[in-house]
């Protein structure tokens, strides 16, 4: 890919507010069962399934729980204050700031792409972006209570030399260093004109695919990286609704597997990331956050301008999933513990630009 122009979007508005560093809470990956598989070779550690819904508390309790079956009255005290942060009205993104301050920070995501008040630039400096992606094997499939995610399993071999044609990583473009493929989720709507976390002009999509990368060269965990400036880099595909996406068929068909929070399977065969991306590499980037608490402001944001399809069936069998676990009470919100939606909307884009690449 050739990059000749770049186009620089400035906001308007100062920052949205700040906020420390972080809340003070240790979190950690969870056991099997809870928030997702069981840790792999090459997951991440400290901040766990950071920015892909799986989060516990270091006693090791899930931060969601709970069958439609329930009596709201005896179990609204108990879920809400378990339900740390979701998407209905009492827990969605209007709210999380209260417990996690990250979340009113100046480079928080999404945010509008706004091409229509671009102005074009030539970009000297502009470098392709560069995929070295690998067909993954042993890969897990999991609910974490806010949506599915996919987790890259890490090599079993220990030749260093082998080690290179294992990982998918990501360099170029606006990235100065690899950042290797951790996992891959996506977000989505109770409708289908809505449901992606960016959005174009105001317009929304469908849903939002997210593969997301950690900074291999300077740290040595996802999660460490996770909490760093320069620590990911996510790139992010619009999905609308047409036909179906045949590398996501191999997700959606185990769907009614995955049904509650906690429960994970295996991905029998290969899963290709490189069928996950539209084939023109046209980009947007800036930098931002991750979309879910914490809400950690570490993620070099490259949002592709064309879109994949997914079709109508791959969409419901998404909504079909529940956010909490089998043999717990259903929450008492307006959703009664379905995932219909699980999108953040966008936020101010405060003095921060984004740069529109094009091949």
């Amino acid at each position: 890919m050739s990059l000749v122009t770049s186009r620089e979007v400035v906001g308007l508005a100062g920052p949205v507010g700040g906020g420390p560093a972080g809340d003070g809470r240790r979190l950690r990956p969870g056991p099997a069962g809870v928030g997702g598989p069981r840790e792999r070779p090459g997951a991440g550690d400290v901040l766990g399934d950071i920015g892909v819904f799986g989060l516990v508390d270091t006693n090791g309790n899930g931060l969601a729980g709970l069958s439609l079956d329930c009596n709201c009255n005896e179990q609204k005290s108990a879920w809400f204050e378990e339900m740390e942060w979701g998407y209905a009205e009492s827990n969605g993104p209007a709210t999380w700031h209260e417990k996690y301050p990250l979340a009113a920070g100046p480079r928080q995501s999404p945010v509008d792409l706004s091409s229509s008040t671009a102005t074009q630039e030539e970009d000297s400096n502009a470098k392709p972006l560069h995929r070295r992606y690998n067909p993954q094997t042993g890969c897990v499939l999991g609910n974490t209570g806010y949506g599915w995610k996919v987790q890259i399993a890490g090599p079993t071999t220990a030749r260093k030399d082998d080690l290179m044609f294992w990982f998918s990583e990501l360099s170029g473009g606006p990235l100065a260093s690899r950042y290797r493929l951790e996992q891959f989720h996506m977000h989505w709507g109770d409708c289908d004109n809505e449901g992606s976390e960016h959005t174009v002009d105001g317009q929304s999509y469908a849903g939002e695919l997210h593969l997301v990368h950690w900074n291999c060269d300077k740290y040595n965990s996802f999660g460490e990286a996770a909490s760093q400036p320069d620590g990911l880099a996510v790139l992010g595909v619009f999905l609308k609704v047409g036909e179906a996406n045949k590398e996501l068929l191999k997700v959606t068909d185990l769907m009614s597997q995955i049904t509650h929070k906690g429960q994970h399977v295996d991905i029998t065969g290969e899963v290709d990331p490189t069928n996950l991306l539209p084939a023109k590499s046209s980009y947007w980037t800036y930098l931002g956050s991750l979309t879910t608490p914490p809400c950690n402001e570490s993620v070099i944001w490259i949002v592709f301008k064309e879109q994949l399809t997914v079709s109508q069936e791959q969409l419901e069998a998404m909504r079909g999933l529940r956010c909490y676990s089998e043999g717990e009470a259903c929450p008492c919100d307006e959703l009664k513990g379905v995932l219909l939606k699980n999108f953040r909307p966008p936020l101010p884009l405060g003095n921060r630009r984004v740069r529109e690449c094009r091949e």
